[in-house]
């Protein structure tokens, strides 16, 4: 194990592909202590709000302990099993289904939660053993349409950018992303890069004004949907203006004129960008007058039904200027999840074969054949995520494996994804939570290890591979992800290939498989130099970044296509024409406005781990919606208001923020909330299940909606150590405090009438309660050995000052003395 002589454990952050370096170090309380690794090449000691907040996080609140089969899925009847029993059930079932209608009958949906070890055992049972390529990722969500793009231009999924380069450039272009927040390090490193270097300029593009824009330059509103028109406009601009590299183009592209053809003809890019022309101009022209350009892009342009268009619209226009290969230079798909990268590289998605070796090439399916040592090596792409649930309800999928993801809330048109699940014949989730939206819907759950009970390897946006280390042990039985899977795959009758004693074990078998056809088809991804770690040198290993050719002592920052030469038949790259194209999903009279999606500051996909941080849920406690104030005063909104969110398949319930970030024809929601932690507030109920004909990748970033102001009467207030069922209520939502969780609820119904059902809903704890009640409220405490157990508050409207008074008192320990005073202030100050 990596760690020092006070204790601390070297790891990495368990959210964003920026894969900062965590020094660890668990403290009597059970929590640990956590600080930024000043070594790792990554953040060099920095962390973001939710890194420095993982300490919070360990706690064993809602953790999945055992093995449990569920005899029906409303969870009425269920028994803890043995894992014995657990994955020879699993085997059985998954066997069955095979059997009977051929192996592809089953599916596994993973996660780019997993390490690159869990990973590999899951794509190598799937598609080495089991003969189907079923298996696919919620990465698909995240980055899918990069990699149709790398491929198109490159030949490999290929992320040709380091870190490194962002503080070297003349100019950073961040496309569709709000880096502040989304890989907040990586911004903070850039900020300081353009402090050292005032020269260097930024471009930010997005419909929003989020923080990003707060060191930007310029900053672009386009319209949303609009990018290919907008870098279509940018390359039309070099040619015309003399910026091309006609020497690189000539010698090492293909397809310049037909792309730059197909770019001159399209419409005027002040109209279908919505962006001044004298904004464009200024674009372009610092985008052409620059020796050295990096283009940052993340899920504005991945999650798109244009996806890939996108990428390779950004793409050529670095092409056609050489801006790639050298220092300081390409275009950068910066990921979402921490192992998204290390998902593409073993090959867990259902359209690659593993280890950047593909379906088409014979010698190379003969060489993974070879190598695994099965006659059952799947031959063809398997379904995508979409495609794989649609199969699900039309009875296609008898079994499937959900790992580590929350597909319930993650996917569009939840409606549909839950008939899905309901439709499937067995189901079987491994996660650390035991209750989610999607363990809710399964028979068997599986108790996997979270992020600081993780031993394996995770690799970041820059392909630098870093080792995930145990912190604490595992509560109840747990298990890693790569042991389950191996333990399935021998009760399936494939013992021989699963037989690995710890991770370090797959780590090597995966490295080895890497390093197999470069002489005679070379690829990017190249992991030799680790080959040869024995289990000391696992457990040592430091960060690494592929190709890895030889073991990394010193640190690396590798840019790939140094030498021109890509991965393509003719090792060059291709420009690939592509046209502009509005999205699929049109506003109309009754859906007038878009619909953005994506994340907040502070917390991480369905909230299953930032949800137990008090600290980070106190900076958005509840789900919202940012409306223009222009907006809300058209639709009679206000300001803090609970609206209703309507599109053609859904509605969803938020509070309402106004702010100049968004324009006047949209609104933006964060993906966070869903059933678990509020009522009728997830997005996905909303997002039409339009995707990316190439790349399967939804489109997130554009649904036509209309708003509604909602009228309540009442709300209340609830704090209590114990989770609460609030489902009665029309709007609720829960954020966690320091030893329990706070409710907030609005009601239709009149203060007096909302009491009984408060009252019904809070599980009372043994205690002394004492009841107050004014002209405008009502109030209880429950005491129990002088701590509050519970706090009931029903009144008018929720005032978030008083809120915080709830949270202190709450926090309090109580003596007779404060108990009286506490409730007399209480009631004083609720009457006034």
């Amino acid at each position: 194990m990596n760690t020092n002589n006070e204790g601390w454990i070297k790891t990495t952050c368990a959210y964003c592909g920026v894969g900062c370096g965590v020094e660890a170090r668990p403290m009597s309380s059970g929590k640990l202590e956590v600080r930024g690794d000043q070594e790792h090449p990554s953040n060099f000691g920095k962390l973001c709000t939710k890194g420095i907040a993982l300490g919070d996080t360990v706690i064993h609140d809602g953790r999945l302990l055992h093995p449990t089969f569920r005899e029906n899925r409303q969870g009425e009847q269920t028994k803890s099993l043995a894992w014995d029993d657990a994955v020879e059930l699993v085997a059985d079932k998954f066997n069955q289904a095979i059997n009977e209608y051929g192996p592809d009958s089953v599916a596994f949906y993973v996660s780019g939660q997993l390490l690159t070890e869990d990973y590999y055992v899951a794509n190598k049972l799937m598609k080495g053993f089991i003969g189907s390529s079923n298996i696919d990722s919620n990465s698909r969500l995240c980055m899918a349409s990069s990699v149709v793009g790398h491929k198109r231009a490159f030949g490999t999924d290929t992320v040709p950018v380091s870190y490194q380069d962002i503080e070297q450039t003349d100019v950073v272009v961040i496309v569709g992303s709000n880096l502040a927040w989304c890989h907040p390090v990586l911004f903070q490193r850039l900020r300081q890069a353009k402090q050292a270097n005032p020269a260097m300029k930024v471009v930010v593009i997005d419909p929003r004004e989020t923080e990003t824009c707060s060191i930007a330059d310029l900053h672009l509103g386009v319209k949303s949907g609009s990018d290919v028109a907008l870098f279509n406009g940018l390359l039309s601009y070099l040619d015309e203006n003399g910026h091309v590299d006609h020497t690189f183009v000539s010698q090492h592209t293909q397809g310049f004129d037909k792309a730059l053809k197909q770019s001159t003809l399209e419409s005027n890019a002040e109209i279908e960008t919505g962006v001044d022309n004298q904004d464009l101009i200024d674009f372009y022209q610092t985008f052409a007058g620059a020796n050295k350009v990096v283009t940052i892009y993340s899920q504005g342009v991945n999650q798109s039904s244009q996806g890939c268009d996108k990428v390779n619209s950004i793409i050529n226009c670095h092409l056609a200027t050489g801006q790639i290969g050298n220092v300081g230079s390409g275009p950068f798909s910066v990921t979402g999840q921490p192992n998204a990268m290390g998902g593409r590289e073993v090959g867990a998605l259902a359209n690659t074969l593993a280890a950047h070796m593909e379906f088409d090439d014979p010698t190379q399916h003969q060489m993974i054949s070879d190598f695994w040592q099965t006659d059952s090596l799947a031959k063809k792409a398997g379904l995508k995520a979409i495609d794989m649930f649609d199969a699900m309800k039309e009875g296609k999928i008898k079994a499937v494996w959900i790992m580590g993801t929350n597909p319930m809330v993650s996917l569009p048109d939840s409606d549909k994804i839950k008939a899905a699940l309901e439709t499937c014949p067995f189901v079987v989730v491994s996660d650390c939570i035991e209750d989610t939206e999607t363990t809710r819907m399964a028979d068997l759950l599986l108790p996997a290890q979270g992020w600081s009970e993780k031993s394996g390897t995770v690799t970041n946006s820059e392909r630098r591979i870093s080792r995930q280390r145990r912190l604490l042990p595992s509560p109840g039985s747990a298990k890693p992800d790569w042991w389950i899977v191996s333990e399935v795959a021998k009760n399936m009758g494939f013992e021989d290939s699963f037989s690995y004693r710890h991770e370090g074990e797959v780590f090597s078998e995966y490295a080895q498989l890497t390093a197999l056809g470069h002489e005679e088809k070379p690829r990017d991804l190249n992991l030799i130099g680790l080959t040869q770690l024995d289990d000391l040198g696992y457990s040592r290993l430091t960060p690494q970044q592929w190709p890895v050719l030889e073991l990394q002592s010193e640190l690396v920052h590798r840019s790939l296509f140094s030498d021109y030469r890509f991965y393509t038949t003719s090792g060059k790259a291709q420009f690939i024409a592509v046209q502009h194209a509005k999205p699929l999903g049109e506003t109309d009279k009754s859906y007038p406005l878009v619909l953005n999606s994506g994340r907040t500051r502070d917390h991480w996909h369905t909230m299953s781990r930032t949800g137990l941080s008090a600290r980070l849920a106190s900076h958005a406690s509840e789900p919202y919606v940012q409306i223009h104030p222009i907006t809300a005063q058209t639709y009679d909104i206000l300001d803090g208001q609970l609206v209703e969110v309507t599109s053609q398949i859904g509605k969803v319930i938020a509070r309402a923020t106004t702010t100049k970030e968004v324009s006047e024809d949209q609104l933006f929601m964060p993906i966070h909330w869903n059933a678990v932690t509020a009522k009728q507030s997830k997005p996905c109920e909303l997002i039409l299940p339009i995707s990316d004909g190439l790349s399967g990748q939804p489109e997130f970033k554009h649904t036509p909606v209309n708003i509604s102001p909602l009228s309540m009467s009442s709300s209340a207030v609830l704090l209590s150590r114990v989770i609460l069922n609030c489902d009665l209520f029309e709007y609720w939502s829960r954020q966690k405090i320091e030893d329990g969780y706070l409710y907030r609820i609005e009601s239709s119904l009149g203060q007096k009438e909302l009491i009984k059902p408060v009252q019904t809903s809070v599980e009372r704890l043994s205690g002394e309660v004492m009841e107050t009640t004014g002209a405008n409220f009502y109030r209880a405490v429950n005491l129990f050995d002088h701590r509050c157990q519970q706090i009931v508050w029903v009144g008018e409207k929720i005032d978030e000052s008083h809120v915080a008074q709830l949270i202190e008192q709450f926090s309090q320990t109580y003596d007779e003395k404060t108990k009286f005073d506490a409730m007399r202030i209480s009631s004083e100050q609720n009457a006034a």
